[in-house]
């Protein structure tokens, strides 16, 4: 089920669960996990894309693994706020997921998070080599952490 609406994914998670959050990219996905009690995203994995198909079963997989309940998937508007080809992908891959699971799925503006991910990496001293293989996965969580911060704020986050 995609939920346009944040509110209505948020009031539909169950409590005590974590969550994914996605960087769906041309050829990687990015993927990042909250705790529990949703307050803190934990970059985990970038998964190479194949086919849709292959992928999907990969991602869901690990999900169910990790035990997400809800994801949420970067939308890479432009700076503008307009939509492009990227968003329009994002979007048909969200559908397509739809129809594989049942958990919910809403989108979060992205806008920077690649940036702020490759800042946080050189402020850390990461190789090259090594800012190339986690870049996805941390701009996950920069994605994750947002929507988590705003949950928290809406009273839906932190589940006693």
């Amino acid at each position: 089920m995609i939920c346009d609406s944040f509110e209505v994914f948020a009031a539909t998670l169950p409590p005590n669960r974590a969550i994914a959050g996605l960087d769906f990219g041309d050829k990687t996905i990015g993927i990042a996990i909250s705790d529990l009690r949703r307050m803190v995203a934990t970059p985990v994995e970038t998964l190479r894309r194949v086919k849709f198909t292959e992928d999907a079963t990969r991602l869901l997989a690990l999900l169910a693994t990790r035990g997400a309940h809800g994801i949420i998937l970067g939308l890479p508007l432009n700076m503008d706020g307009s939509i492009g080809p990227r968003v329009q992908a994002t979007q048909a891959f969200a559908r397509n997921l739809a129809r594989m699971t049942d958990l919910p799925i809403t989108y979060w503006d992205e806008r920077l998070s690649t940036v702020a991910a490759e800042r946080a990496l050189l402020e850390a001293d990461t190789s090259r080599k090594r800012r190339k293989e986690v870049i996805d996965a941390v701009a996950a969580g920069y994605i994750l952490q947002g929507a988590l911060d705003r949950m928290g704020h809406m009273g839906n986050g932190v589940q006693a």
